[in-house]
């Protein structure tokens, strides 16, 4: 029996049907013109409709898999194109290029944020950046996908855009969502990107050279560090206090800051109005260009947070990134860059020589998402149960990690906590796993990893609230607190 179906996989058993007859055709276990099962035998073989198999077997005859012959039933088309042969030349292992000595830049060197690719499958995932996927409005998507998908709206988006992006997202992004973090631009002033990383990556490559010094956050965002570092930039550290990133001396030598004030990547501090004020000042009198990450945004729950620091920019010197990946689900792979028009016109021409822009059709999906109002309630419903689940973090951490937890009144969907001193977060990421616990490590965020190795990260964005006290009780019997 070439073909069988897994009832525990979570596609339907018509697309699996499918895709295993399609899958012997192309590989040639089903040859040309060869006579498949009868509907009501394989059917009965499989356990599964009889209408389930002519809707399959038909539409394989629509696209050109199979023919219905007369009185003998579903063949294999004998016209469908052979597949060209497989016989080619075999990489001679014995012949070695010598790779590394060929890098302009080793990123696979760098120390990165990481967790396992199957952590949802673990009991206990206090994993950061990652949604509930319960709880996502999926009707609510599919209908604005489906509407994507219209005859009408395909001739807006299916055609090569080249460097322009879905002007209804655009005019979204302007009317909707900048708004509400006091900022207010035209469309000219907005590109679109793969998410945040990628609106980072473009700023890096087209302002920062060899040598410039970037002011970041200690302990800061370590991807940004990442992709400054690996175009050249020599990053000047800004401590924190309490009330957000600190302008120290060594910050008025660097010619960019890059800065998260609406909550510090990863500690969660917000920048105070007076430290805004202070940064937009200095970077006027040193002629600096600051770099706003304005990541979820939408999480400040605790208190109406406040507006962008680009809200405060009279003269064109913030950055600001934005990011749709995790306001909807990360997977989206949307962001934004709000600046000058000048840059957004150079950054257009070199995200064009990259990747040309972000798909259209997710694109307009998500703008009708957004337009109909299923973001606003989306966020709405998460941050009533991101409120419940931090109270139940504080007060699992309170019982079980005492003292560990830096404070925060911003919200967000992760606590920041720093272990006993001597302790190492990578091996206790190590047993947790064993335990079925999955935390973040936090020496990837700070320039010098070797010297803050017990400081970890705890998400609760995609755990269950029930997992929550069992999850935390488990991880300070590891730690023996």
């Amino acid at each position: 029996m070439l073909f069988s179906i897994d009832r525990s996989l979570k596609t339907s058993i018509q697309q699996q049907l499918r895709t295993k007859i399609v899958s012997s055709v192309i590989d040639g276990q089903l040859v040309p013109g060869a006579l498949l099962p009868s509907t009501r035998s394989l059917s009965r073989q499989l356990g599964i409709s009889r209408t389930t198999v002519v809707i399959v077997y038909e539409s394989l005859v629509e696209d050109g898999f199979l023919i219905a012959a007369d009185r003998s039933g579903f063949k294999v088309n004998p016209d469908y194109p052979a597949e060209p042969s497989s016989s080619g030349p075999v990489l001679n292992d014995a012949v070695v290029v010598n790779w590394p000595s060929r890098f302009a830049k080793r990123p696979g060197k760098q120390a990165n944020i990481s967790k396992p690719a199957d952590w949802q499958s673990y009991p206990y995932p206090f994993v950061y950046g990652q949604p509930d996927p319960a709880l996502f409005p999926l009707p609510a998507w599919r209908e604005c996908s489906r509407q994507a998908m219209s005859e009408l709206a395909m001739r807006d988006w299916s055609s090569d855009a080249i460097a322009q992006d879905d002007p209804l997202l655009v005019h979204e992004i302007k009317t909707k969502l900048l708004p509400r973090r006091g900022i207010f631009v035209s469309e000219d002033n907005i590109l679109i990107t793969a998410g945040a990383q990628n609106a980072l990556y473009l700023i890096a490559a087209q302002l920062v050279e060899k040598g410039l010094k970037v002011g970041m956050e200690e302990p800061g965002y370590p991807d940004a560090r990442n992709i400054f570092d690996l175009n050249g930039a020599d990053i000047e550290p800004l401590p924190l206090d309490e009330e957000g990133a600190l302008y120290t001396n060594g910050a008025a030598a660097c010619s960019f800051l890059f800065v998260t004030p609406g909550h510090n990547a990863p500690t969660t501090i917000p920048m105070t109005e007076e430290r805004r004020l202070e940064f937009i000042s200095k970077a006027r009198q040193f002629d600096q260009i600051l770099i706003e990450d304005d990541y979820e945004c939408e999480a400040g729950y605790l208190d109406r947070p406040l507006p962008a620091l680009k809200s405060l920019d009279t003269e064109g010197r913030v950055i600001y990134v934005g990011s749709l990946s995790k306001s909807i689900f990360p997977g989206l792979r949307l962001g934004y860059i709000v600046g000058d028009r000048q840059l957004i016109d150079e950054l257009r021409a070199l995200r064009r020589l990259m990747m040309r822009h972000a798909p259209s059709n997710n694109q307009r999906t998500t703008s009708l998402f957004i337009s109909q109002g299923h973001h606003d309630t989306y966020i709405r419903k998460l941050n009533r149960i991101y409120k419940a689940r931090r109270l139940m973090m504080i007060n699992a951490l309170d019982k079980y990690l005492p003292g560990m937890r830096q404070g925060s009144n911003f919200g967000g969907t992760s606590f920041w906590l720093k272990g006993p001193d001597g302790s190492d977060s990578r091996v206790l990421a190590r047993e947790a796993l064993k335990n079925g616990i999955v935390i973040e490590p936090g020496f990837p965020h700070f320039l010098d990893p070797r010297k803050h190795l017990n400081y970890f990260r705890l998400g609760f964005s995609s755990i269950a609230d029930k997992k929550i006290p069992e999850g935390i009780r488990e991880l300070a019997a590891l730690l023996k607190l």
